[in-house]
C-alpha cells in the first residue's frame, strides 16, 4: 500500500516513527568512549573488541578482572599489561551471561625501553636491615591497595596531567646502579618546584594516603573497575581516604619526600593490577 493513500494522521505517525529511529541509530553511531592508546607491549594497554551484546560482558586476564567499556553495539576490553610480561600470545577470558566462557587470543609485542647506567655510592643503593624491613611491610600493604576493585565503571579513560612541569623520567626506563639492574621505572616523573599543585588526573575516590619509604607522601585514587592513580613524593597531602574527586581537583603539592634526589611528582597508573604507561591515557603526550 502506498503512503499517499493513507489518511494524513497515519502518514504523520509513520513519518515521526521513522524520524525517531533514524535519530536513535545516529546517536548510537556517534556515541564515543575516550579510550587510551592501543599499545600491546609490556607496560602497555591492549584494546580488544568483544563484539555486540545486550549486556556488558565480563573479562579476565591472568585471572584478574578487566575493565570493559562500550554499549550494546560494541564492547571493548581495556587490558593492562605488566612491565614484566613476556612477549607472545596471551589469552583473554570472556564471559557473556550464562554462556560458556570463550578465549580470545591477542599478541604482546616486544618493547625495548631505555637504560641508564649510573655510578653512585653503595649507601645510596643498598638498604639497611631496618629500611628493608620497613619496605617489605609497606610493599605488602600496597599490594592490597593495588588489588582494589570497585564496581564503579568510568565514563571514559582520558586523563589530565596531574601537575605542570617537565617530564624528567619516562615510563619503562631501567636504571643500572654500579652494574646492578633495578626494576624498570613504573611511572612518569614530572619535575616541578616544591609546592606546585598536584591534581586528580580523572574522577575518582581516594583509597589510600601515607608516607612510604621509597614513595614518600603518597595518594592513591581509585578511578573505577581496577583503574587507579598513584601520586608520590608530595610535600603536602590535601585529601583523605574516602574523598570523592573530580578531574582537576587538588590532592596535594609537589615535593621531594621519600627516596628521591630532587623535587618532582611520580605518577603511576594501574590497570587490572598492572602498572602501565600514563602517557597512553593523555589526549596529547606532553
Amino acid at each position: 500500500m502506498r503512503l499517499k493513500f493513507l489518511p494524513v494522521h497515519f502518514r504523520l505517525r509513520i513519518f515521526l516513527a521513522w524520524a525517531f529511529l533514524c535519530l536513535y541509530f545516529v546517536s548510537l553511531q556517534g556515541k564515543a568512549f575516550a579510550l587510551p592508546q592501543h599499545r600491546s607491549v609490556p607496560g602497555g594497554v591492549a584494546l580488544i573488541e568483544l563484539g555486540a551484546a545486550p549486556e556488558r560482558p565480563q573479562a579476565r586476564f591472568e585471572n584478574v578482572p578487566v575493565l570493559v567499556l562500550g554499549d550494546a553495539t560494541q564492547w571493548t576490553a581495556i587490558v593492562g599489561i605488566a612491565l614484566a610480561a613476556v612477549p607472545g600470545q596471551k589469552m583473554l577470558t570472556v564471559q557473556q551471561g550464562s554462556q560458556a566462557a570463550r578465549q580470545l587470543p591477542f599478541a604482546v609485542e616486544p618493547m625495548q625501553y631505555a637504560q641508564q647506567h649510573l655510578k653512585v655510592p653503595p649507601g645510596k643503593v643498598d638498604l639497611s636491615k631496618a629500611d628493608l624491613a620497613r619496605y617489605e611491610k609497606e610493599r605488602a600493604h600496597l599490594a592490597q591497595v593495588v588489588a582494589t576493585l570497585s564496581s564503579t565503571v568510568p565514563e571514559n579513560l582520558q586523563m589530565l596531567i596531574p601537575t605542570q612541569g617537565l617530564r624528567s623520567s619516562s615510563f619503562g626506563l631501567r636504571r643500572v646502579f654500579n652494574g646492578q639492574a633495578r626494576n624498570p621505572h613504573s611511572g612518569m616523573d614530572i619535575a616541578a618546584a616544591v609546592g606546585t599543585a598536584v591534581v586528580s588526573p580523572a574522577p575518582g575516590v581516594v583509597i589510600d594516603t601515607g608516607d612510604y619509604f621509597f614513595n614518600g607522601n603518597t595518594v592513591w585514587i581509585d578511578h573505577g573497575s581496577g583503574w587507579m592513580s598513584m601520586l608520590c613524593h608530595l610535600s603536602a597531602i590535601n585529601v583523605k581516604v574516602g574523598d570523592v574527586l573530580r578531574a582537576g581537583d587538588r590532592v596535594g603539592a609537589v615535593g621531594a619526600t621519600g627516596r628521591v634526589t630532587g623535587p618532582h611528582l611520580h605518577w603511576s597508573v594501574s590497570l587490572n593490577r598492572a602498572m602501565v604507561d600514563p602517557a597512553l591515557f593523555l589526549k596529547q603526550t606532553p
